[in-house]
Formats: C-alpha cells, sequence, structure tokens
C-alpha cells in the first residue's frame, strides 16, 4: 500500500477488501484462541483450589466458546470467491394469479426481514405489482459483509401450501415463486460483454413515485441478445442510474448463467442443484392441515412457520453451507 501510485489502480480496491476480511478472520481466530486459553486457567485453579463454584463459571464459558466457534465455522464455509460480495435477488410469482403474486410479496417480506435482522441495507432496483394483490416480481440489492454468501443457497423455486385468502369457497392451493440471487460484481471483476450484443430501451416507470413517475423515460430495459437474458431498473430517477444498476444485474446474471456451466457436473451429482423451474422446489411452506417448514435439499423442517416467515431462516442457511462444505462421493 505503501508502494507509488498504488492508490491509482482501480484493481487494488479488492486487495484492500480482501485485506480487511483476512484482518477480521485472524483476530477472529485470536478471540476464540483467548477464551479457550481463560477457560483452561480457571479450570487448572479450581482443580488446584478444590473450588467447584468455578466449574460452574467454566462451562458457561464453554457454551459461549462453542457458540462463537460454530459462527467461525460458519464464516470459514463462505470461503467462495464472490461470497464476500453483496447479493442481487430476484423474485418472480409463477403461474397461479393472485396467489402467486401473494405468495411473491410474502417472500419478499421474508427476505426484507432477513435483511433487517442482519443490519443489512437493501436498495430496490425494479418493482413489478400485481393485478389485484402481490407482486409479479422484485428486484432489489442487498449491501452487507457475505449477502451474497449467505443468500446463494436461496436461489430455486419455493412452495407455499394453504387456504386461499382469495377462494370464498375455502379450498387449499399450492403457489410457487423462484428466487434467483447472484453476485454484485464490482469494476475490477471482468465479464465478457460485447456492446454489439445488447438491446436497450427506455420507457416510462410505473407505480408509486410522485410526480416524476410517467413523465419522462428513465426506465431502462437491457436485453442480451445472445442469451436472450432482460433485465430492467426503474427506482431511479436518472436514466443513467438505472442504466448502470440494470447492467450491474445483467453483469450477475451472465456470471451466474457462466457457473451453472462450470458446475454442470457437481449438478449431476446433488439433485438438489437444478436450474429453477416449476416442480424443483428446494422449499415448502405448509400453512394447512398442519404447519411446517421443510427443505428439501438437506432435510430441516421447522414447525413454527411464522417465525419463518418474518425473517428467521439462518438455521436453513447454514445447514445447506454445512451440506455444500461436504465433499461430493466420486462418479462411479
Amino acid at each position: 500500500m505503501l508502494e507509488p501510485g498504488f492508490w491509482e489502480d482501480p484493481r487494488h480496491a479488492e486487495f484492500l477488501k480482501e485485506r480487511s476480511l483476512l484482518t477480521d478472520r485472524k483476530e477472529q481466530w485470536r478471540t476464540l484462541h483467548s477464551m479457550l486459553e481463560d477457560m483452561l486457567l480457571i479450570l487448572q485453579l479450581s482443580d488446584e483450589e478444590g473450588d467447584f463454584h468455578s466449574l460452574q463459571e467454566v462451562k458457561r464459558g464453554c457454551d459461549v466458546l462453542t457458540a462463537a466457534i460454530e459462527k467461525a465455522e460458519l464464516s470459514r464455509l463462505l470461503s467462495d470467491r464472490y461470497d464476500s460480495f453483496n447479493a442481487i435477488v430476484t423474485i418472480h410469482a409463477g403461474a397461479g394469479g393472485t396467489e402467486a403474486q401473494d405468495w411473491a410479496e410474502m417472500l419478499m417480506r421474508l427476505y426484507l426481514r432477513w435483511v433487517e435482522r442482519h443490519s443489512y441495507s437493501v436498495t430496490t432496483l425494479d418493482y413489478i405489482s400485481g393485478d389485484e394483490a402481490g407482486i409479479k416480481g422484485i428486484t432489489f440489492l442487498v449491501e452487507g459483509p457475505y449477502s451474497y454468501g449467505y443468500l446463494k443457497g436461496e436461489a430455486g423455486v419455493h412452495r407455499l401450501i394453504r387456504i386461499s385468502p382469495f377462494d370464498a369457497s375455502g379450498r387449499r392451493h399450492t403457489s410457487f415463486a423462484s428466487v434467483f440471487v447472484a453476485p454484485e460484481l464490482d469494476d475490477t471483476i471482468e465479464v465478457d460483454l460485447n456492446e454489439k450484443d445488447l438491446r436497450i430501451d427506455t420507457y416510462r416507470a410505473s407505480g408509486a413515485g410522485g410526480q416524476h413517475v410517467n413523465k419522462t423515460s428513465s426506465a431502462v430495459r437491457i436485453t442480451h441478445l445472445p442469451t436472450n437474458i432482460v433485465v430492467q431498473c426503474q427506482n431511479e430517477r436518472s436514466q443513467h442510474k438505472n442504466k448502470a444498476y440494470a447492467m450491474k444485474m445483467l453483469m450477475a446474471k451472465l456470471y451466474e448463467r457462466e457457473k451453472q456451466k462450470r458446475d454442470a457436473e457437481k449438478q449431476k451429482i446433488h439433485d438438489d442443484k437444478k436450474d429453477i423451474s416449476w416442480g424443483s422446489q428446494i422449499r415448502s411452506y405448509i400453512l394447512q392441515p398442519y404447519q411446517l417448514v421443510k427443505d428439501h435439499r438437506t432435510g430441516m423442517e421447522m414447525g413454527n412457520v411464522q417465525a419463518v416467515l418474518d425473517g428467521e431462516i439462518d438455521g436453513f442457511i447454514e445447514a445447506w453451507l454445512r451440506q455444500e462444505s461436504i465433499p461430493a462421493a466420486p462418479v462411479q
């Protein structure tokens, strides 16, 4: 960092980020090591002096240390190149009209509550309201340490089973919504992108937003012609800012697409790593006739459905990360 011209190279922003993360992990290890030494010292003194009261202090300290080690172990699992990056999350309602759109909005609320619990920040990039209730789709940016690493396992189809509040006959309905998660790539990450492959359209933003909405063509839609990937952003008042966000969304989706290609063999081994499509749900949320949330990849279940819908999904996230850290069996 003391070398001449260090700060003039934009690529060094990634170096500083990595340095900060490594420093945090180093301090985490030092803290754990210090806690362990303290417990061993108290244990030794209590044994020498026959002070059984101190053993209770050792037990409490060991409980705290165990929880801290589990947290450190989880952070160790977030070791992929982009795990420390911000996350771009997209939710789409599945087929089923109002029922599916309401479920998509419930999922949106779930993740926004999770973001709030972790003191992350969120920026809405695109929002499409439902016809009668709920949403057809939303894209938002989650900014915070390891937000992509934590949320990447949420990508897939989520299924809801409940008595529909929109059905006068009180029948049980099954609804689907898909979640897509990609890292927010910065300027130091190179993605093969040819301007000739892009079709950029502008249009008037829709939805709530005051006098500016529908007055100017500030919303931007970008189509990547070779892959037919479409992204759009209408949150900002500036067309320039909307285009910049849309380009980031496109880069993230192209990166995820290439990543899926590279992981094709691994996807054959792990049945849980399917492309987003109806019928390949990763998790079911059952409200009737009983209450249960079950992750079909890890087998983890939780009976407090309301807590899950309020953003308590860390257990599911951790279970998936731990499962992914287990080496795959060799192909026979």
